[in-house]
């Protein structure tokens, strides 16, 4: 068999990776391979772990938590999770100090979201109206204009011009870290996947204290799937047209909004 990388190479990303961990390490890739030719497929970590369980993708970066059985997994990235909202808003230190404000999540499937339905179950608050966004572009905008709070990895907010409009708030241990991993089909060997397995990991390495960090996203991750029975505000009430008496704090509409901040159109009903 040919060792040398060579032909075209299926990789699906999470957008906020794609948008910030890839460049570096595919342009390297790529210089030391000019043989092979990259497809990238940006998505949910559902849709792409789906992708590459049905041979549809040859490898995805994807942000736990993900099935175990049909991959072979390679830890890569930590990112760390704040909470951000407009410049002027009051310290977040708890899901009460959101005080009913509108929460900006993409759709359900975002590994990000869930982290931020988790942390919002663990006080039982919950926002009255849940906006949904398709990009990171449009969660940073919407929350510079004050139309709501976001759980977003810290490092999106690197390509963003206008951070200093924004407040960032952190979270405590159980919920700042969500693991990014490097998943392909068990027994799918290849040499462009394993050429570009090792220049991730070259790559990962520069992420400093990442030992420490997963040891810690590892602690959080066990205690949120210690709690999955517990009440996940957005997952279960999020497509709700209105919240009812007695409990409106875990209720939520959801309205649907462009990459433009000043727009929102109300979502679907039933969808």
């Amino acid at each position: 068999h040919d060792a040398k990388p060579r032909g075209l190479l299926r990789l699906g990303s999470m957008e906020s990776t794609a948008s910030v961990r890839l460049p570096a390490p595919m342009n390297e890739y790529l210089s030391r391979y000019p043989e092979v030719s990259l497809e990238l497929r940006i998505g949910t970590p559902r849709e792409l772990a789906a992708a590459v369980r049905e041979g549809e993708l040859d490898a995805a970066l994807v942000a736990e938590p993900i099935p175990d059985a049909p991959f072979e997994k390679i830890p890569l990235y930590d990112e760390e999770l704040v909470i951000i909202a407009a410049a002027n808003h009051p310290p977040i230190k708890s899901p009460h100090d959101v005080n009913g404000r509108p929460v900006l999540a993409f759709e359900a499937g975002c590994p990000y979201r869930q982290y931020m339905e988790d942390w919002f179950a663990s006080s039982g608050e919950m926002s009255d109206r849940v906006i949904e966004t398709s990009s990171y572009h449009a969660i940073l905008g919407c929350a510079v204009a004050g139309m709501g709070i976001s759980m977003v990895p810290r490092i999106v907010l690197k390509t963003f011009p206008d951070v200093k409009l924004l407040s960032v708030h952190t979270l405590p241990p159980e919920f700042n870290i969500a693991p990014t991993v490097f998943i392909r089909r068990k027994g799918a060997v290849s040499p462009k996947l394993t050429a570009l397995i090792e220049v991730l990991t070259d790559r990962t390495d520069l992420n400093a204290g990442l030992t420490a960090r997963r040891k810690a996203g590892s602690i959080a991750m066990q205690s949120r799937a210690g709690r999955q029975q517990a009440i996940s505000p957005l997952a279960k009430t999020g497509r709700s047209k209105s919240p009812k008496s007695g409990k409106p704090e875990l209720r939520a509409s959801v309205s649907k909004t462009s990459a433009d901040p000043s727009v929102e159109t109300p979502s679907p009903a039933g969808r």
